[in-house]
């Protein structure tokens, strides 16, 4: 699907990577083509949408994706009674947004999420390719650094045929796809974990994936960071004044949760 409403536009046959059983593709466009032949979607949005999902997840909060932090946002947290994630800028200290610091602070007690745990999380790339995958009837699973091993381990042992791995990537001024290093990292670690659990054959863009987490991923945790820094998202991050999310994005398999998107939301699988 394009969207609600609108008609399936089937991918052409070479795009799919079908024969292979872990895939990886970029974006929606590249999600919409492999996740027809697969059992399972894995999305990775390291910087920041699904970093903080699983923050989120491991709180005790569902997660509904969405793709654009609009009127339509603020109307659908209305009818869900749940927290609208906003832009960093206009959360300051003390709000919601898709800071995973943010999420966080927000779920200690006497926080804006300790009451409803419900939180609508916009995000123009791994939110709006999760919830489009969703409407299309896919099985979305959101993974990060933090519990890409979790993820794999659940889609080993419930799953039973193809897998595909999507970094969302970013958006270039005009919205164009930039695909980012830190999700192709991200998507690598998930593939790493299926392989080790005994999945495959990989696609040659999967295994593409793979070796770029390979080549970073097994580090120092510091040098790990230290290259999550370093890299373009990272770096708008750190210009921005939000430089402290990358501690969080940077922590490797630290959470055993799995968000599965069941119906409009994120909840643990």
């Amino acid at each position: 699907m394009t969207g609600p409403g609108k008609p399936t536009v089937a991918a052409p046959t070479w795009s799919t990577q079908s024969g292979f059983g872990i895939r990886f593709e970029w974006g929606v466009q590249g999600a919409l083509a492999v996740a027809p032949g697969a059992a399972a979607v894995v999305v990775v949005d390291v910087l920041s949408f699904t970093t903080t999902l699983s923050v989120a997840i491991d709180a005790g909060i569902e997660v509904f994706p969405y793709r654009l932090r609009d009127v339509s946002a603020a109307a659908f947290a209305a009818s869900r009674g749940a927290v609208l994630a906003v832009g960093r800028r206009e959360a300051g200290a003390i709000g919601v947004s898709l800071s995973p610091v943010s999420v966080r602070r927000a779920a200690e007690p006497g926080g804006p999420l300790a009451a409803t745990s419900k939180l609508i999380l916009p995000s123009p790339n791994g939110a709006a390719i999760c919830r489009q995958l969703g409407e299309a009837g896919a099985l979305v699973l959101g993974a990060s650094m933090r519990n890409a091993s979790a993820v794999a381990r659940w889609v080993t042992a419930g799953v039973r045929g193809p897998v595909a791995v999507v970094a969302a990537g970013e958006r270039w001024p005009g919205d164009s796809l930039r695909p980012a290093v830190e999700d192709m990292w991200g998507a690598g670690a998930v593939i790493d974990a299926l392989v080790t659990a005994g999945g495959g054959p990989l696609s040659p863009e999967a295994g593409v994936a793979r070796a770029a987490y390979r080549s970073i991923g097994r580090s120092a945790a510091s040098a790990f960071q230290a290259a999550l820094a370093a890299c373009a998202s990272g770096r708008e991050l750190i210009e921005d004044g939000y430089g402290e999310e990358i501690a969080v994005a940077a922590q490797v398999d630290v959470s055993r949760r799995v968000p599965v998107l069941t119906g409009e939301s994120f909840r643990v699988g």
